[in-house]
């Protein structure tokens, strides 16, 4: 199936308020709690890159993480505005692979690469099925 609304180029960006959720959690000492996690950034990333591509696919389709590869370069804290712009870089008929920026308002906070698989929602079940069933 061809998805002509995916184009190398594309570009989208979602803006996020850093809370609480999205830090490094109360595991780790006071003094750093307020931090943007690096799980934090990377969900965001994958979001930022869902919201771009879902749209653009046929209503049976869905896009799924394949992978991702971020470097978290420098804190953000609670409270800050973060930017996350997703550009599609490559596109082979079925993956996607998106270069990710973050930043916020003192500047770029991390980047990376992420890879997204089309699947047909129904197959995609299916073999989630499949997959429950052995367990």
């Amino acid at each position: 199936m061809k998805f002509p609304g995916i184009k190398v180029g594309k570009t989208g960006t979602i803006r996020h308020t850093v809370t609480k959720a999205d830090t490094v959690g109360n595991h780790l000492p006071d003094d750093i709690q307020s931090l943007l996690s690096s799980p934090g950034l990377a969900s965001l990333m994958i979001q930022a890159a869902s919201d771009l591509i879902d749209p653009l696919l046929p209503d049976e389709f869905m896009s799924v993480g394949k992978s991702i590869t971020i470097t978290h370069e420098t804190p953000s804290v609670v409270g800050a505005t973060v930017d996350l712009t997703v550009t599609i870089s490559a596109f082979d008929g079925y993956h996607v692979t998106l270069a990710v920026t973050a930043s916020d308002e003192s500047g770029l906070i991390g980047s990376g690469t992420h890879v997204r698989s089309i699947a047909n929602k129904r197959w995609l079940r299916i073999r989630i099925d499949r997959r429950l069933a052995d367990l």
